[in-house]
């Protein structure tokens, strides 16, 4: 029985993944790993693989989906499989790096709550009746994490390495999966992790934006047991 590990996005906690921890953990032993306590890709992984079973899979929704493709990369021979949820393996653009000095100086500031709003735009999410509540569930996780952790992830995700060599590397079940109305890590990114990857399945939730896992649970759960049969 494989344990599986779950990495949350950025500014997110387990809450993220409550849906599917109520079902998975009924058959395979689930964890969440913290990702706020260090500023870079490299040491935020270093210290959960430090802590993480002897061989595992890997489940990483966003900032969860980049650190477990850096996991990935430091020790493939320990990870069972991977699923990448509405994620990027490639290095933030210059453009992007160039929003984050901004927003850490107003979080710096104890402007935290504005600079979340202006980031938590809906149009990340699918349109849905869920959606405001969804935000309202972000809003809260980010708050309860603090302004710590929101400049420790920025620059982690600022000066994150490309994986696209990690990806044609890594030849153990992966899951690709994306909301189909995801416009902060849309389609084409996933169909270039799954024409990368030697072994991977892409799963494509309609109805779904960045955050599939509260916005379509029940399709999005039922994607990471087919993948669980795999390993």
């Amino acid at each position: 029985m494989t344990p599986v590990l779950m990495l949350p996005g950025m500014m997110c906690d387990a809450r993220l993944f409550a849906p599917q921890i109520a079902i998975l953990s009924q058959s395979v032993p689930v964890s969440i790993a913290p990702i706020g306590h260090s500023d870079t890709v490299t040491s935020l992984a270093e210290t959960i693989l430090a802590q993480a079973p002897p061989r595992f899979a890997v489940a990483g929704l966003s900032m969860g989906g980049i650190l477990a493709m850096e996991l990935m990369r430091q020790a493939p021979e320990r990870i069972a499989g991977a699923a990448l949820m509405d994620t990027n393996p490639l290095a933030e653009t210059p453009e992007a790096q160039g929003r984050r000095a901004p927003q850490i100086a107003a979080v710096r500031a104890g402007r935290l709550a504005e600079v979340m709003r202006t980031e938590m735009k809906p149009n990340y999410l699918a349109p849905g009746p869920e959606t405001g509540a969804i935000l309202d569930l972000c809003m809260e996780m980010a708050l309860d994490l603090g302004a710590d952790v929101f400049i420790n992830q920025s620059l982690a995700l600022r000066d994150r390495p490309d994986q696209t060599e990690t990806l044609r590397q890594f030849t153990a079940p992966t899951l690709v999966l994306c909301g189909q109305q995801d416009t902060l890590c849309p389609l084409s990114r996933h169909e270039l992790m799954h024409d990368l990857l030697p072994n991977s399945e892409l799963a494509v939730i309609d109805g779904a934006g960045h955050l599939p896992t509260l916005e379509k649970p029940t399709q999005t759960t039922a994607a990471l047991l087919r993948w669980l049969e795999t390993l």
